[in-house]
């Protein structure tokens, strides 16, 4: 049996699990670098994965709870697009990826951990998946979350400030 040690994890573990849907929740609390919310606008926010699968992966959520595409109301449609395009800019402009991978998980049998649309945009490199994935089936995260949000907080600051110069 192969083992990985990842002693950061235990706070997730421990952690008390709140009831209820986090991406209702967390928003109302008021402390976005806590919970890594980078961008907040009317209809929808952008959150930074706590577990990424790779460094700048983030998620455009809508803040009305809703499951599927079709509940979404066109303002939402149009702003969780609209945030969807921002958060490619900004990852590009921050992080210089070659590409992404972009998608949505509905339902739990869809993969999705919590039940509440939100659409995933993973920053990707060429090479990026090196020996460590193919030969110890580990994936490697070279930024700690707490030094990668501000700087896409700022990105986020500065696109929505260049957008209405415009």
């Amino acid at each position: 049996m192969k083992q990985l040690w990842a002693p950061w994890r235990m706070c997730y573990i421990r952690e008390e699990k709140g009831k209820g849907c986090i991406f209702c929740q967390k928003p109302l609390e008021g402390k976005d670098e806590k919970n890594l919310i980078v961008c907040r606008r009317r209809q929808a926010f952008v959150v930074m994965n706590k577990f990424p699968y790779n460094n700048g992966h983030l998620m455009v959520v809508p803040k009305r709870h809703c499951l599927d595409f079709e509940e979404l109301d066109e303002a939402e449609s149009r702003e969780i697009f609209r945030l969807l395009r921002a958060s490619i800019q900004v990852l590009k402009d921050t992080f210089h990826p070659h590409g992404f991978n972009i998608g949505v998980n509905l339902g739990r049998a869809g993969g999705a951990g919590e039940e509440h649309l939100h659409v995933h945009i993973v920053p990707r490199w060429n090479g990026d998946t090196n020996f460590m994935p193919v030969f110890g089936e580990t994936k490697i995260i070279p930024e700690y979350l707490n030094e990668t949000y501000p700087r896409l907080h700022a990105a986020f600051q500065e696109f929505f400030a260049r957008k209405k110069k415009k």
